[in-house]
């Protein structure tokens, strides 16, 4: 009889052990849980990435200046990458030659609508042919930089821009009289000049007013002006006729080529025109 007390005792004694380690096997597992969950939390807090929200700037000013928007490059396929890497151009967004009769209107807008009789006043240039294209050049590589900014479009026309030019210096100077000997070594050192120019100019527009007014020079004054007034109202000039082209349509421009300049002086040279929109028929011409 006494070995059921001493039974019982033992099982109560066993019971009790088992629910004590069953309790504190409970309670770890709780303090882990509760330390994985703070150190997760500590960590949704540090880092930037769980933020559950961000503030955001506004602002009531206006601006003032058109923003030009950013052109992405345009996407090519192979085969089009692979004919343009033999020196051919691939498909274009219009047809080749709407923008080569574009591109020659261009030209003619940089030779016809200016006054290069006051730019001769104006600059003191004598009334020479190498002056007329140190002016024409400046406007044709206006035009070039607006143009690069439309894409492959815009780099074929850029192209038969530039030829047209070549065109247009050779025959005038075959009108002039130039012997073929002296007319090749002068298109030679136009060629030298053209290119030196554009190099001179891009770094000028890009920068501040001192690098423009240096290219300009260098390359329209020949390097023998010696009034800052006429430096001055060059660097003015190109400024802003470069925001004036600039706020023409690019499309527009792809299928008529047209361009109108700002005068050389005005009163409010601040000011920025109105841009008219082009009138073209369905054929771009």
């Amino acid at each position: 009889m006494y070995r059921r007390p001493l039974q019982s005792a033992v099982r109560n004694i066993i019971n009790v052990s088992a629910s004590r380690a069953a309790c504190r096997k409970a309670l770890h597992q709780e303090a882990c849980f509760a330390r994985a969950l703070i150190a997760f939390q500590l960590t949704r807090v540090s880092s930037p990435c769980f933020m559950p929200c961000r503030t955001l700037h506004a602002t009531t000013q206006l601006r003032h200046v058109k923003e030009t928007p950013q052109h992405t490059e345009e996407e090519v396929g192979a085969f089009t990458k692979l004919i343009e890497a033999m020196g051919f151009t691939g498909p274009l967004k219009y047809n080749k030659w709407k923008i080569k009769i574009a591109a020659l209107r261009m030209y003619m807008c940089c030779i016809e609508r200016i006054n290069y009789d006051e730019f001769f006043e104006k600059c003191s240039l004598p009334d020479t042919l190498n002056s007329w294209f140190l002016v024409a050049q400046l406007h044709v590589w206006m035009c070039l930089v607006r143009m690069r900014q439309e894409g492959r479009a815009g780099k074929y026309m850029c192209r038969y821009v530039v030829h047209s030019m070549w065109e247009d210096v050779e025959q005038r100077s075959k009108i002039m009289g130039i012997e073929a000997i002296h007319r090749k070594e002068a298109m030679k050192a136009m060629t030298e000049t053209f290119y030196a120019a554009i190099f001179g100019y891009d770094e000028g527009i890009l920068s501040d007013d001192c690098v423009l007014a240096a290219a300009l020079w260098r390359n329209l004054f020949n390097r023998q002006c010696e009034d800052p007034e006429q430096l001055e109202l060059m660097v003015a000039y190109v400024r802003k006729q470069m925001q004036f082209i600039d706020a023409l349509d690019g499309e527009d421009l792809l299928l008529t080529g047209e361009v109108k300049w700002r005068p050389l002086v005005e009163e409010n040279a601040q000011s920025i025109l109105k841009v008219t929109a082009p009138t073209y028929n369905d054929t771009g011409l």
